[in-house]
């Protein structure tokens, strides 16, 4: 790796606009992105997107994204290939650290990395597993549209089960354009929703929060319904970190495609992931 970097190369903050850019490239990596993340990803941070560029040309990326004072994560980092290996990962990385400053920050990382990752911080959590399922079957019995519920409640509800506030991204989240969100309401009190949205293949679910593993499953099959025949994918946080994601794995037959490490830098954050089947976004958190 070089000492110094070109003369030419700079890092800039990518704007609305461009953050679509990230969508291809992570397309291209294999990673599924949805199709309409760009303006919810930028709601929730808007200077939190980095690029790197070689006199104007485009190399690399990372997400960099501070939701508030106290917590952040860390995503799609990403480097052309033609220009890895040169010192130009470094020096965003370098770059998307120094910008979350000593907020603990959490990121998805590819599991054989962990050593890697560990260097600068990071210590291992647990595993979030992706799994495939085919859309399809009947929507289950209580289910509500989300949109139903006022934003306060969803939000209040959402905010119990990631470390941070995010009212910015989520509005935005559970209302983007071919996604559908749905909600259980018990005794006038929300217990769980989930979303599903169209991404590059198919679909993806995430998040999928409930107070009980039957909600997370009729939640789950309502998803499913309305993505009849098409590949659905999910992020679900491993048996160590909830004990009912095994049941709910062989409850759909989910067949895991691969693993990433979730990590943090202060430690793993306290909240209740007995409750949570589908991780938001391995980008954002």
């Amino acid at each position: 790796m070089p000492s110094v970097l070109p003369s030419g190369f700079k890092i800039r903050a990518l704007d609305l606009a461009e953050i679509g850019l990230t969508r291809e490239w992570a397309a291209a990596e294999g990673w599924n992105p949805g199709l309409h993340d760009a303006p919810c990803f930028h709601a929730a941070d808007p200077g939190g997107f980095l690029l790197g560029e070689i006199d104007g040309r485009p190399v690399g990326c990372v997400s960099a994204v501070a939701y508030d004072d106290g917590f952040a994560f860390l995503g799609l980092y990403i480097i052309r290939p033609g220009f890895r290996g040169k010192g130009y990962g470094m020096a965003l990385w370098d770059a998307a650290m120094s910008r979350l400053g000593g907020r603990n920050v959490g990121l998805d990382g590819v599991v054989a990395q962990q050593g890697n990752y560990r260097k600068s911080g990071f210590r291992f959590a647990y595993d979030n597993v992706r799994y495939r399922a085919i859309g399809g079957g009947p929507v289950p019995a209580g289910l509500i549209p989300l949109s139903d519920v006022p934003f306060e409640e969803v939000n209040t509800y959402d905010r119990r089960h990631f470390p941070a506030p995010r009212p910015a991204f989520l509005r935005q989240w559970v209302s983007r354009p071919g996604s559908v969100a749905l909600g259980v309401v018990r005794d006038g009190r929300l217990i769980g929703y989930g979303v599903l949205r169209p991404s590059i293949d198919g679909f993806r679910v995430g998040p999928l929060f409930a107070d009980e593993p039957e909600v997370a499953f009729d939640l789950f099959r309502g998803l499913l319904a309305h993505a009849p025949g098409a590949p659905v994918f999910i992020d679900v946080p491993d048996g160590t970190a909830n004990p009912h994601a095994p049941a709910f794995a062989q409850r759909f037959n989910l067949v895991e495609t691969f693993r990433t490490a979730r990590m943090y830098t202060r430690g793993r954050p306290p909240l209740p992931l007995d409750r949570v089947y589908g991780v938001t976004s391995l980008e954002l958190g």
